[in-house]
């Protein structure tokens, strides 16, 4: 259960630092920090047993059918990604609640946040790959709404769509690949994947599977060609930016890289595609990242340099790389969240974070330039600090890398990547922090309260303690965290300030006094690079979505031109391809069943069935007889299904028929009496064809059924409906318990095509609509007596009766027909009939009943009896019955499945009743009456009678 607190107590969080704003800021912080400390402090107790080299699970079915489980782990991977992402959440939540200002809505950062961190600790938790894609595509929505959450901001807007855009194709392409592999290794579930290594290599689908889950993990990780979102996210507060950057999204590419590295690691395929990459976005983005005049901007090109390090090392596909990797993550979560909040600071205190108006401000902020020159001299990779040590180690690992064939391409680029490093880093600490001081800021510079400065210093303090004594701060650590992700032993390697005079050491000395050279001629590197003609990828982005977007208009406007005529003829006709291209294209031979002779009342019933259904399509024009004709078409299928011994479905049927004569009656009353003629002869040529050929299709299909031997699931519902769910009415326990699910949906959905109803009513109440509904002139004359006397008198005798009838129907639904669908339509058609007989007026003065609530509380009862299966360690929805015994009464059965069917019956009356008591109000206003407290309009007991105009009375 702990691990399922660790993963939703963020989400909890969410919620409560929401609601939590009405007590104030303070509160809200303090809500959202203490919910990231409880989480940590949760996973932090699993540490002892992963540290001794053991595997914490949780496994919960949820739809094992499907192989999604709600499965989690936590080994040495999991508890360092999961360590990062709630240490230094933590650490942001501290630091925004003094970056934002009172104009920023506290409770909606810290909700989006928590969202986020729910969904990061998700993916690396997962231990089922379904499961794990749920979690990924959390991960973008939430940053899409952490990078829009200055949605004021054009910038904004467009960074998060962007960031939307990369990272949910790549998620696409990631469940692609994921079901693959799941297919490979026969299980959804991580650690039988993981173990599945040498059969997936083998297997043909290897390469498709590798390339869709790379897709997935370079698009979210910004890997080259994908590297162009991630700068553009910075236009998110600084906060986001440094959670976004150094722990959680851009990391999650990389968590899944290190996560599969033993069931996908090892091959030609892996090495080239992944070190390629990584090489590429490690010495692009740093190229990059040294001419960005904007604090941020900077920093968002060295966070994907160092990310493709990082991809590049798991590329190598060596053990020895693989810990290097794992100890640069450490690293550089590190000092890049340090770094990301000193930039923040600096804009917050200095008014800019542009480069150009800046330097001098290690004298005006001393405790802020000294944690970022600490933490930009790590990121250089300087002696002392945590950045060199991982340097010098990703620098051996490359300096005896081959790559096709050449032994010097890797050192020489990584080399150059580095190089690159160092210039940018010196460049962030020399142009900000150091110089002289200027009088031209936008505010007067000055450190800022400690809540604010207190996070990047405890980051610096790990920077340096890790630089100094890397064996015993991290050490541990790396080791465990590298065990998990080489999946076997570890390599003999050291963590160390000294290695010897290595090829490495070389290396390293050449990359920081060549970047401290570019940076010396840093004005006339720029220069050069402004001299050649360069793609630039925001632009080339906008173009094709541009593009896409004008193909996406002309293909919607050519295909969605509002005919639903057109809509039908092609969905029709490519319904017609498929199916008689299955069925030319295979040979089948006749059934061997034969026919049952046909009973003369049958034939009858069908030769209405065929002549209302004709007469529909003859007189569709005509819109009442039409109706009528349907109505005759639903009462023989009612009829058939009584022949058939299916009272259920009798019963649902013609109470079905009833209630929707009736609604449909009442919307009629506001449509012309007859259709416009609207299609030429051809299109009913067309339209025509097409219909044959469908129902000839639908025909033969159903004959060669129903001529065939085939197996039923009806043997298993009729052998389990008793032992299983209590009943002996089969339809009723398949709706309540075996397909309760769907029956729950179907439910749903009523509900809310309900509310849809009583929204597009309503409409028509106000504004232009409202003014249209008040000048409606009527075809024909209304009727005087609009409640006659017979209606009003045999509607009250008949509603106690069609009361208890409905009752009765609802009791005996489990082991008779009926049931809780069937009892709701004839309720509901009870309380019409009041409606019908003695007007709107008269009947919500007694009917005091709230038609949202009741599709709401029907849909709730509904599913807390699902949930409360659940308090009984059973599949959601499952019902329990027993056996009592009482005096008088006897024994008798009580089953949960009559909560359930309580919530049906609920929602339906509710949802017939809302459409009623709406589409009666619109009469009223068309017909401008005013609302009558009398049962009926000619009442022999007042005084007077003759009726009153009808424009008085409703």
């Amino acid at each position: 259960m702990s691990l399922l607190l660790i993963v939703l107590l963020p989400f909890i969080g969410a919620i409560f630092a929401a609601l939590s704003i009405r007590a104030g800021r303070n509160a809200c912080s303090i809500a959202a920090l203490a919910t990231t400390l409880t989480s940590l402090t949760l996973l932090l107790t699993h540490a002892p047993a992963v540290f001794r080299g053991e595997v914490v699970t949780a496994r919960y079915e949820w739809l094992p059918a499907l192989g999604l489980n709600v499965n989690f782990f936590i080994d040495g991977l999991g508890l360092f990604f999961a360590g990062l992402i709630l240490g230094i959440g933590a650490l942001i939540i501290i630091y925004a609640r003094a970056y934002l200002s009172k104009d920023d809505p506290m409770g909606r950062f810290m909700a989006y946040l928590l969202l986020f961190q729910g969904a990061m600790v998700g993916i690396v938790l997962s231990d089922n790959i379904l499961l794990l894609l749920v979690f990924w595509e959390l991960t973008s929505l939430s940053s899409f709404l952490l990078i829009g959450y200055w949605n004021h901001l054009p910038e904004g807007r467009q960074g998060a769509r962007m960031a939307l855009a990369v990272t949910g194709a790549g998620g696409l392409s990631l469940i692609g690949g994921m079901l693959i592999l799941g297919n490979i290794a026969g299980s959804y579930d991580l650690t039988v994947i993981l173990e599945s290594g040498e059969a997936i290599r083998q297997s043909p689908m290897y390469l498709p599977a590798l390339l869709l889950i790379l897709g997935g993990c370079f698009t979210k990780s910004a890997q080259f060609p994908f590297h162009f979102w991630l700068p553009h996210a910075m236009a998110a507060p600084t906060p986001v930016s440094a959670y976004l950057h150094s722990a959680t999204m851009v990391k999650a590419g990389i968590f899944l890289m290190a996560r599969l590295w033993p069931a996908l690691a090892g091959t030609e395929e892996w090495f080239y595609l992944v070190t390629t990459a990584g090489l590429a976005t490690m010495v692009i983005a740093a190229w990059i990242a040294l001419f960005k005049d904007d604090l941020k901007g900077l920093l968002a090109f060295s966070t994907v340099s160092h990310l493709g390090l990082i991809t590049m090392l798991l590329g190598f596909g060596t053990p020895m790389a693989a810990v290097v990797a794992v100890f640069h993550i450490l690293n550089h979560a590190t000092f890049k969240a340090a770094l990301f909040m000193t930039a923040g600071i600096v804009d917050h205190e200095a008014g800019t974070r542009d480069i150009k108006r800046l330097g001098g401000l290690l004298f005006l902020m001393p405790i802020t330039g000294t944690i970022a020159m600490v933490t930009a001299a790590s990121m250089a990779g300087l002696p002392l600090l945590n950045g060199f040590l991982s340097k010098e180690m990703m620098l051996e690992e490359a300096s005896h890398t081959i790559w096709l064939g050449q032994d010097w391409v890797v050192p020489v680029l990584a080399t150059l990547g580095a190089l690159f490093s160092v210039a940018y880093s010196f460049r962030y600490i020399f142009h900000t922090f150091l110089g002289e001081q200027r009088h031209d800021y936008p505010h007067h510079p000055h450190d800022p309260p400690f809540l604010m400065w207190a996070p990047p210093a405890l980051l610096a303090v790990l920077v340096v303690l890790i630089g100094i004594l890397p064996a015993i701060v991290a050490g541990p650590l790396v080791a465990t965290v590298s065990a998990a992700v080489i999946g076997g032993p570890l390599p003999d390697y050291k963590l160390a300030l000294w290695h010897g005079f290595t090829p490495a050491l070389l290396m390293s000395v050449i990359a920081v006094a060549g970047g401290a050279l570019l940076l010396w001629r840093h004005a006339t590197a720029k220069a050069i690079r402004e001299s050649v003609p360069r793609p630039e990828a925001k632009t080339i982005f906008e173009t094709a979505i541009g593009v896409l977007v004008t193909l996406a208009g002309q293909v919607t406007n050519r295909l969605q031109n509002g005919s639903l005529q057109g809509y039908l003829a092609w969905l029709v006709g490519a319904a017609l391809v498929v199916g008689y291209a299955g069925y030319f294209g295979t040979t089948s031979a006749p059934g061997g069943r034969p026919s049952l002779p046909a009973p003369p009342l049958a034939i009858v019933t069908w030769v209405l069935l065929v002549a209302a259904s004709i007469g529909v399509v003859a007189m569709h024009r005509q819109r009442l007889f039409t109706l009528l004709l349907v109505s005759v078409v639903g009462l023989i299928v009612s009829l058939g299904f009584l022949y058939f011994s299916a009272p259920d479905l009798a019963l649902t049927q013609i109470s079905v028929e009833v209630a929707t004569v009736i609604l449909m009656l009442l919307a009629l009353n506001f449509l012309p009496k007859a259709t416009p003629a609207e299609s030429s002869m051809p299109r009913k040529a067309r339209d025509g064809v097409l219909a044959g050929l469908a129902g000839l299709g639908v025909g033969g299909a159903v004959w060669a059924v129903m001529t065939r031997d085939f197996e039923t699931i009806s043997g298993y519902f009729l052998e389990n409906s008793k032992t299983g769910g209590g009943g002996t009415n089969v339809v009723n326990v398949i709706l309540v318990d075996f397909r309760g699910f769907d029956t729950f949906g179907e439910i749903t959905v009523l509900g809310i095509a309900a509310l849809v109803i009583f929204a597009l009513l309503d409409s028509a109440m106000h504004g232009e609509c409202r003014r249209k509904l008040m000048s409606w002139q009527f075809e024909t004359a209304r009727a005087a007596d609009r409640h006659p006397l017979m209606m009003v008198v045999v509607a009250r005798v008949m509603l106690p009766l069609a009361l208890m009838v409905g009752v009765y129907i609802f009791l005996r639904g489990h082991n008779e027909p009926g049931g809780g669908f069937i009892a709701g339509l004839v309720v509901a058609i009870a309380l019409i009939m009041q409606y019908m007989a003695s007007g709107l007026g008269w009947a919500t003065q007694r009917i005091r009943i709230d038609y949202h609530a009741t599709i709401g509380l029907g849909v709730l009862i509904a599913a807390l009896t699902g949930v409360g299966a659940w308090l009984a360690d059973r599949p959601f929805l499952t019902s329990d019955f027993g056996y009592f015994t009482l005096p008088l009464v006897g024994t008798f059965e009580l089953a949960t499945a009559m909560l359930f069917d309580t919530g049906v019956f609920l929602t339906v009356v509710g949802a017939v009743m809302l459409a009623l008591a709406n589409l009666s109000r619109i009469g009223m206003k068309a017909e401008h009456l005013t609302v009558s407290r009398e049962p009926m309009d000619l009442d022999p007991s007042r005084d007077g009678t003759a009726a009153k105009p009808a424009g008085q009375e409703g």
